[in-house]
């Protein structure tokens, strides 16, 4: 398990590229909250954010992923990226992470903001 935010990022970058189940699953607390966006409606529970993932799955290869950790402090961790998918659209992110007591996440949201694409 992950013992800190970059750890938790590394992980979640390996299950993006991967796409594996158990890699994904691995990331989040049994009743984990993931909102891919701050108003959506919350995949509750590992199961529900691993089918929400593989229903979004993003190919390998296709996209890569800039990040760095803005704030971190007892679990909580703030990260700043940018999303550029090659073939299509880049973004600035923020995600905001909370990280129970095992370095599973507990709840996790995502900002995205759609930049020009310059690939």
């Amino acid at each position: 398990m992950a013992r800190n935010g970059a750890e938790w990022v590394a992980g979640y970058l390996a299950a993006w590229e991967s796409n594996d189940p158990e890699q994904v699953g691995a990331l989040f607390a049994d009743d984990a909250r993931y909102l891919t966006s701050p108003d959506a409606e919350p995949r509750i529970g590992r199961d529900a954010i691993v089918a929400g993932w593989l229903e979004d799955i993003d190919d390998p290869g296709t996209w890569a992923f800039d990040w760095h950790i803005l704030h971190e402090h007892d679990g909580f961790v703030v990260v700043q990226g940018r999303t550029d998918y090659r073939a299509e659209q880049n973004y600035l992110n923020l995600w905001i992470v909370r990280l129970a007591d095992d370095g599973r996440a507990a709840e996790f949201t995502e900002w995205y903001m759609p930049r020009p694409h310059e690939g």
